[in-house]
């Protein structure tokens, strides 16, 4: 084609792939600034439907489209130039494709000429995230001679792939020809060869519907017939993607009688008093594990965090066992799984309910023994954290949760934040929807997930984080000057989560190679990104600091100084105090 006409095709296909996905109900887009990116970045700025965030760094704006699809249920578009910059999305594709959350990959690329032949800042990109994606597709160069339903048809598609069970990453690849634009062409929707029908309609090109089936009662009654003799069960409610689906798993735990433990990323661990909230810690008592072995265990949504509850699960040996996820993937690292169910969550807790119809509403001692233990537990960290008033990683995971507010959001870093937001977590805060990465548990791109987190919730967000997860994604912080997150920085100088292992004892090469002190604060780190900063050196300090950047409407760091030594003895003396407990007796 001559180049008025690569300019004109590309405009026409890049508006076109930006419309469909906007019919399709995907209008946020994540862009990194890139050459070879302009015709959707041209396209993005044409369509006034269209929504984006724009950051410099590619690896931030994938994370930033995970939280976005976190806080909506609904895939970003993400948009990167060609090379290296592509390659930046794996950590961010590689969690969205494990805890199936969808996002959409367009990425520009060099036409079939330059590959392979050592063209500048061209790479092998259309196969770069391997089995990671649910779909991938290698789009020609935009060509007039080229029917656009052709275009039309394959967004459609991968609009429908990212967000069917299972959901996650679907990979677009996109080459063009230079030039990219040309601001004297018609502009793209005016061109003759779109089909009238698709012009006018709104709608888009190919209409994708899933017409999934009821849950088959014959199925449930076979679990039920399996599930009603246990007179000693557990209700497990994994990661789950909405407080609409923990709650379904509350109603069913209530029906069956049984205890519900709920993991941080169950929508329903906090705001929740009638939940099992302490479980973890009350594991780390092995009378009262052994006390207290569950003769039918019913898991629902994704891997719970505790690894006591894990061991405890393998170590009873419950039959049956049930895992429900709305994915067809093995949850069984234990391979004890007697009945894996593929359902969606919300109808399957509902048609389980029916089937156990009317059961007495009398708590059983099995029920009220867990219960009351954990309400013990909850009574004897308040008085020993907040009895000593000084300022620790539990305490900031108790004021947090407690004090949040009720129009935030939560999102939670991996390593020690969602652990102990996880096990110490107050039970009487308000029930904030809450984001952690634990598909893949990487500390990689946290800052730019709550970004997402936020402008998908359209509300602030709180973000717990340690120092060395907030250095990994230290350039993110510049998403924070237009959207309200408060960042608390727990800086124990280093890897705290690596003092808890038995390599810690090792003290001829635990610190340089374990415990990685950088010896840094982020008070510049705040200046130099235009947040407001707080480092408070007590527990009635950092609960005023909290407040006051909550109620600023401004992102902020608030840094928490701790000692990771000390952070090892004192989660030991809380696990001890909690096991001399008297109902553990």
């Amino acid at each position: 084609m001559s180049s008025p006409d690569t300019s004109q095709a590309n405009r026409l296909w890049a508006g076109l792939i930006v419309e469909e996905l906007v019919r399709n109900g995907i209008d946020f887009f994540c862009v990194a600034p890139g050459s070879r990116s302009t015709p959707l970045v041209a396209a993005i700025a044409e369509n006034p439907k269209a929504r984006s965030l724009v950051h410099f760094d590619e690896r931030g704006t994938a994370f930033a489209a995970l939280g976005y699809a976190r806080a909506t249920g609904r895939p970003a578009a993400w948009i990167t130039t060609s090379g290296t910059a592509v390659a930046n999305g794996l950590p961010a594709v590689v969690e969205a494709s494990v805890d199936g959350v969808p996002m959409i990959l367009l990425t520009a690329d060099r036409p079939p000429e330059l590959r392979q032949t050592g063209a500048n800042q061209t790479i092998d990109q259309p196969d770069i995230f391997g089995d990671f994606v649910r779909w991938r597709f290698d789009l020609p160069a935009p060509d007039l001679s080229i029917d656009p339903a052709m275009v039309l048809t394959t967004v459609d598609q991968a609009a429908y792939r990212t967000s069917r069970a299972p959901s996650g990453p679907v990979h677009l690849n996109l080459m063009f020809r230079e030039p990219f634009f040309s601001d004297t062409e018609e502009a793209w929707d005016s061109n003759d060869s779109i089909p009238n029908s698709w012009r006018g309609s709104g709608e888009p090109y190919t209409r994708y519907a899933a017409t999934k089936s009821s849950v088959d009662r014959v199925e449930i009654e076979r679990l039920w017939d399996a599930l009603r003799p246990a007179k000693r069960g557990l209700v497990v409610a994994g990661r789950l993607a909405s407080r609409k689906q923990g709650e379904a798993v509350a109603r069913l735990a209530e029906t069956l009688g049984w205890p519900l433990l709920p993991d941080i990323g169950s929508q329903v661990r906090l705001g929740s008093g009638t939940t099992v909230s302490y479980y973890d810690a009350l594991l780390s008592s092995e009378a009262f594990a052994d006390g207290h072995e569950p003769e039918a265990v019913i898991q629902v949504g994704g891997r719970a965090l505790s690894k006591r509850l894990e061991q405890f699960v393998v170590r009873s040996r419950p039959h049956p066992y049930v895992v429900v996820r709305d994915n067809p993937f093995r949850l069984d690292p234990g391979h004890m799984v007697t009945h894996s169910v593929e359902a969606e969550i919300v109808s399957f807790c509902a048609a389980l309910v029916e089937a156990i119809g009317e059961r007495s509403s009398d708590e059983t001692t099995w029920t009220s023994g867990w219960r009351e233990a954990s309400e013990e537990a909850g009574r004897y960290l308040d008085g020993l954290l907040f009895g000593e008033a000084e300022l620790s990683e539990p305490l900031v995971a108790r004021v947090v949760s407690r004090h949040v507010p009720e129009d935030h959001g939560l999102v939670l870093a991996s390593s020690m934040p969602v652990r102990d937001v996880d096990a110490f977590a107050a039970v009487d805060g308000p029930p904030v929807p809450v984001a952690a990465n634990r598909g893949a548990s990487g500390i990689d791109g946290t800052v730019a997930t709550a970004a997402g987190f936020a402008r998908g919730l359209e509300r602030p967000v709180t973000l717990v984080i340690g120092d060395l997860a907030l250095l990994h994604d230290l350039n993110s912080l510049a998403l924070l000057r237009e959207t309200p997150v408060i960042v608390v920085a727990v800086n124990n100088d280093g890897g705290g989560i690596f003092n808890f292992l038995p390599v810690s004892g090792q003290k001829a090469f635990f610190e340089p190679y374990f415990g990685t002190p950088q010896g840094v604060g982020f008070g510049d780190a705040a200046k130099m990104f235009g947040l407001g900063y707080e480092q408070p050196r007590t527990a009635e300090e950092f609960l005023e600091a909290y407040r006051a950047a909550c109620s600023s409407g401004e992102s902020a760091i608030i840094e928490v100084r701790t000692d990771r030594e000390e952070n090892v003895a004192l989660h030991r003396r809380i696990l001890a105090g909690i096991t001399a407990g008297s109902s553990l007796e």
